[in-house]
């Protein structure tokens, strides 16, 4: 099966892809699967560990949500693995690859999204990013402190997912842009959901050639990537598009990111995630064991982030109320 597999990638993808027989490798080496790919095999790693499962009940913009419909940092994820396979079977680029980047590339993010992000960044005397979190989460975290220990064109494209970073591959380029289209479509539909702005609202320009429903953006955004970059060792917008991209992303963080009500929010989230932060810094002693023997190898703040990060929403409020809200009695 694998051999097959090889054999469809050596025919059929794109001279820019990347193959999966020319992997650079893992951090230790493994026997190989003879069934998988190693793309298709961190993949897998991926889907199975804990980090990926704590995502459904991470924030993607709005904090810990009740309904059924507004997205998670866990649809958030599995919209990008879809944006960016469809972006890289257009291009003819290794869709493996893509799909275990897609879907590793939050597995660092904190409780109540950004805002968590914001928040972790101030605490830590050496700061706090996301993505180079989710390096550490592949590389070290998970599995007790042995990591997934994943091809390093996975890692590679998890921590350089951000767009202003320069990944080493097109797949991992797809995941970047594919992340974009995902969060500023996506977040759109959960902001009009929500009641804080009207399709009334949106950018008319950009609309008007994007398209009015999310669904017809993606495949406007999509079609573009293609046109502008089949046959070629890029992945790109062309520039009405990418410009239209852009404006609708602007508009989004004026009228929804930055909004005073999600301000409040942030502020409250800063509370606990605060108050958690200095309280375990003061009694080590009541980390896990594992963060505990961390603290062999990695200073107080590194550690405290590894922990604070990997709780989802609902384990912060748990935790705060545990550590600082009394009992109630009843008689």
């Amino acid at each position: 099966m694998k051999e097959k597999t090889l054999l469809i990638e050596e025919k059929f993808l794109s001279p820019f892809a990347k193959k999966s027989k020319d992997t650079v490798g893992r951090l230790r080496e493994e026997e190989p699967c003879p069934m998988r790919t190693d793309f298709q095999r961190d993949r897998d790693r991926i889907i199975h560990c804990k980090s990926f499962r704590r995502l459904k009940n991470k924030t993607q913009v709005f904090f810990s949500p009740e309904g059924d419909h507004f997205r998670t940092r866990l649809t958030h994820t599995l919209t990008v693995a879809q944006v960016a396979r469809s972006i890289s079977r257009a291009l003819s680029l290794n869709e493996d690859l893509t799909e275990a980047i897609a879907l590793g590339h939050d597995l660092g993010h904190t409780p109540f999204g950004h805002s968590g992000e914001r928040i972790l960044n101030a605490l830590n005397p050496k700061g706090f990013k996301h993505n180079v979190q989710s390096g550490r989460v592949v590389d070290f975290l998970e599995n007790n402190g042995n990591g997934l220990n994943l091809t390093r064109e996975v890692v590679d494209g998890i921590i350089n997912h951000k767009a202003d970073s320069n990944p080493n591959t097109l797949e991992a380029k797809a995941v970047s842009i594919a992340d974009r289209i995902a969060y500023i479509n996506h977040d759109i539909d959960d902001a009009i959901a929500g009641g804080f702005i009207t399709q009334n609202d949106l950018p008319k320009d950009a609309i008007k050639l994007l398209g009015e429903t999310s669904s017809k953006r993606i495949n406007s955004m999509i079609f573009s990537i293609f046109r502008e970059s089949d046959n070629k060792n890029k992945v790109e917008m062309e520039e009405d598009v990418k410009e239209a991209t852009n404006t609708l992303r602007s508009f989004m963080f004026e009228r929804v990111y930055k909004a005073k009500t999600f301000s409040e929010e942030e502020e409250k989230a800063s509370r606990m995630i605060s108050a958690l932060y200095e309280y375990f810094k003061k009694h080590t002693e009541e980390l896990p064991l594992f963060y505990i023997d961390e603290l062999k190898t990695n200073d107080i703040d590194t550690v405290i982030c590894d922990y604070i990060s990997g709780m989802s929403d609902t384990f912060v409020v748990k935790d705060f109320t545990r550590l600082f809200i009394p009992n109630k009695w009843e008689l």
